[in-house]
């Protein structure tokens, strides 16, 4: 019976998804493989396809290839900035940052699907995001951050008012690391967003390195 318990609740610690993982700038053929193993530890509840400077048929080529393993690990499948290729590849949602075109007109065309809204450190664009029916709001960057050097920088206070104030689960994002991220949890943030860490980690394999938080 002890045996039985403590397997059970073994489980439970390894199946909660709190991570929001996003690709890497390039992805080669050995990158599926990769995707494979991290999603297998099945700690990701997301993953977000971010590719800039890509032709829409590559990134149309790549995304399917992804689809089929985010499939495969249940992990929820968002793609970044394109809303009309959501719907293409069937995509779970979108999300968009505040200059990524028109909000209202993504939530017409992702009915049913998820959209994201970065809101950087900032309660006016939070406020807003709720008002245009996002499923979540990201704020970021709250360290320094390889994927993103030039950011806006965010803190904890932010987390802290919208754990009072918006209904909305929250996405932190920015120079996330397996020894910071723990704080970011306490303060009201459901999904931390990893890249860097995961995918040009100088000591750990990805599937190594995604073992990391749990």
């Amino acid at each position: 019976m002890v045996r039985r318990f403590r397997k059970r609740i073994c489980g439970l610690v390894f199946l909660k998804r709190f991570i929001y993982l996003i690709s890497p700038n390039k992805v080669d053929q050995s990158f599926y493989v990769s995707l494979d193993r991290v999603l297998s530890f099945k700690n990701v509840k997301f993953f977000q396809i971010r590719l800039k400077n890509v032709s829409q048929k590559k990134l149309l080529n790549i995304s399917k290839k992804i689809k089929k393993i985010t499939t495969k690990h249940k992990v929820k499948l968002i793609v970044n900035d394109y809303f009309i290729l959501t719907s293409k590849i069937k995509a779970n949602g979108c999300h968009m940052g505040q200059h990524d075109g028109s909000f209202k007109i993504a939530r017409k065309i992702l009915k049913g699907k998820i959209l994201g809204i970065t809101c950087h450190n900032s309660k006016t664009l939070a406020n807003n995001a709720v008002a245009n029916k996002a499923d979540y709001i990201a704020f970021g960057s709250f360290f320094k951050s390889r994927l993103k050097p030039n950011s806006k920088k965010a803190n904890l206070n932010i987390l802290k008012w919208a754990k009072k104030n918006i209904k909305k689960p929250v996405v932190v994002i920015g120079g996330i690391n397996n020894i910071n991220y723990k704080k970011l949890l306490n303060n009201g943030a459901k999904y931390i967003a990893l890249s860097s860490f995961i995918w040009d980690n100088p000591k750990l394999k990805p599937e190594q390195a995604i073992k990391k938080f749990k």
